[in-house]
């Protein structure tokens, strides 16, 4: 007989008007990395919430028998108790105190008389960070560290609580190659210690390179769990359960017909907010209507810095370089004249700077363009319903109403309410940052079918990605940044995953022809954390 660390037996929860899970259930066995598939909405982390406590027992139907005893946990320190440690998509850290801090928070090591031991929380934490290896000093801030060792740490304060389980939700998510392999290496570490873990991903080689088993939900049911290694599980029958048809191809096709140069950027200089050096380096690159262009680059090389600083400088300090929009010298000193000259930029970080998460889809939709549905300062409200609900249509996006609160949509859902909210300001370029990110594959084919959508209309697109075959899918040239600097242009027909990271990882700057470089010189090492991305007022021109 299996045997099953965890037991989850027709689970149903229900919210005001709508069943998020109707009679699921999910056997886990002890000691295995257990991945859980499904598009944005499917049900996952609702799940995910039920086991852990978030949702109390009561609030749902349906028995969860963990570790051989069924369990009627009334909130996350009950789960904790039992040994279930859930690591959500936004991470739980506070950046002002140090690691140490924040693995014992709520959870102190007190010495006598009530007071914290400081020598023992530092010398436990030393330990701990040494188990998921992570090389940091525990008095370090949290706010100090990247992304990636921020979910180490995340890591170390689960296994502080003597964790059987431990739940991950999109872990890698937000990571670069060279982080989300170091964590997954963790888990297969942490597996042949006897632990227990359930991932949610939409990375799909990540799952088949690291589980054992995979449960698939579609729409808030239960559809099939796979033994990946017996089953021999594909990618693609992965996809066929989670959409619930075959995709003939990830990216839909399109033929390319590039137009007129709409935008040209010319020794784009910016330097870091606070510190003495530059993020951009002189960059340059070009977009033309009916294209879609693409950058890429290592965590830190600039591209974000590049986009928020071309998009009104909303980042940096702007040291030298020139825009020019369809032949003519512009300036874009502010966010409101890159909108009023026809840019757009859809921010990487939807949740923080794209979207105001407790207002409803139609004001969001609405916030860059209140000028087109007002007259002597109101608002016309009917007009604003009438332009949500067409984008809604138009966009499927998965809500009951457009006054529903955006921050309760899935993250597919949210990318498209930051697109739909750009693509009403008519612009003529859209620069898209991560537009991708943490969505499942269902909802990335439909976002590349909106960019296919924008070209066909005469747009001009620029993609910035960390996924290498999502550029070579969607775009007709990419630029390769390292160190702030363009070091190479490729057009799609020549380019490979293996040139773009050969260009990716070189400091020299190439001619942009597209032709192969003969620099023989490697790059410095990239760095592992990209700058802070904190926007700050936008400079005036030294000229």
């Amino acid at each position: 007989m299996t045997d099953n660390i965890l037991e989850m037996r027709s689970i149903t929860k229900t919210f005001p008007g709508v069943k998020a899970l109707s009679d699921v259930s999910l056997s886990v066995r002890r000691g295995e990395v257990h991945a859980i598939c499904g598009e944005n909405g499917a049900g996952k982390s609702t799940l995910m919430k039920v086991l852990s406590g978030v949702y109390p027992h009561g609030t749902y139907e349906g028995e969860i028998h963990f570790d051989g005893r069924l369990c009627e946990f009334q909130g996350i320190t009950d789960s904790e108790r039992a040994g279930i440690a859930i690591i959500h998509q936004e991470l739980a850290l506070v950046p002002f105190l140090s690691i140490a801090e924040n693995l014992f928070l709520g959870n102190e090591r007190r010495g006598r008389g009530g007071l914290i031991d400081w020598h023992r929380a530092n010398g436990e934490a030393s330990k701990l960070l040494a188990r998921v290896g992570l090389d940091e000093n525990p008095t370090t801030p949290i706010g100090q560290l990247g992304v990636g060792k921020q979910q180490l740490v995340e890591i170390a304060k689960a296994l502080s609580k003597d964790v059987k389980l431990l739940i991950l939700d999109e872990p890698t998510a937000a990571l670069n190659d060279t982080d989300s392999e170091h964590l997954l290496g963790l888990l297969r570490q942490l597996r042949s210690e006897g632990m227990t873990s359930i991932m949610i991903s939409h990375k799909l080689n990540e799952i088949e390179s690291i589980a054992d088993s995979t449960t698939i939900i579609r729409d808030g049911r239960t559809i099939e769990t796979m033994d990946m290694r017996a089953d021999a599980v594909t990618q693609e029958r992965i996809i066929r359960g989670m959409v619930g048809r075959d995709l003939d191809s990830r990216y839909p096709e399109r033929e390319s017909h590039p137009g007129e140069e709409v935008l040209r950027i010319e020794d784009w200089t910016v330097g870091h907010p606070v510190q003495d050096r530059l993020v951009v380096d002189g960059a340059s690159l070009s977009v033309r209507a009916g294209e879609v262009v693409g950058i890429a680059g290592l965590m830190g090389a600039g591209r974000t810095e590049l986009a928020m600083s071309v998009f009104g400088r909303s980042y940096g300090r702007y040291l030298g370089g020139q825009l020019y929009k369809r032949g003519k010298p512009v300036r874009a000193r502010s966010v409101q004249e890159a909108i009023g000259l026809g840019l757009a930029y859809a921010t990487e970080d939807r949740k923080k700077y794209g979207l105001n998460l407790i207002d409803d889809i139609k004001r969001n939709v609405s916030a860059a363009a209140l000028g087109k549905l007002s007259r002597a300062g109101l608002v016309n409200a009917h007009e604003e319903i009438r332009v949500a609900e067409g984008s809604k249509r138009s966009m499927n996006i998965k809500a009951p109403t457009v006054m529903a609160l955006t921050g309760k949509l899935s993250g597919g859902n949210q990318q498209k309410v930051v697109l739909s909210k750009w693509i009403y300001a008519d612009p003529d370029v859209l620069i898209l940052d991560e537009p991708t990110r943490g969505i499942d594959v269902g909802a990335k084919y439909e976002i590349y079918t909106i960019i296919n959508r924008l070209v066909a209309a005469g747009k001009a697109v620029i993609v910035i990605s960390s996924e290498l075959p999502e550029l070579l899918g969607i775009c007709d040239r990419i630029y390769t940044l390292s160190a702030g600097r363009i070091t190479g242009e490729v057009p799609r027909s020549e380019a490979t995953q293996e040139s773009l990271m050969a260009l990716m990882t070189r400091e020299k700057v190439l001619a942009p022809a597209g032709a192969a470089t003969t620099d023989p010189e490697p790059a410095a090492p990239p760095a592992a954390v990209a700058a802070d991305r904190v926007p700050n007022p936008s400079q005036e021109d030294p000229r």
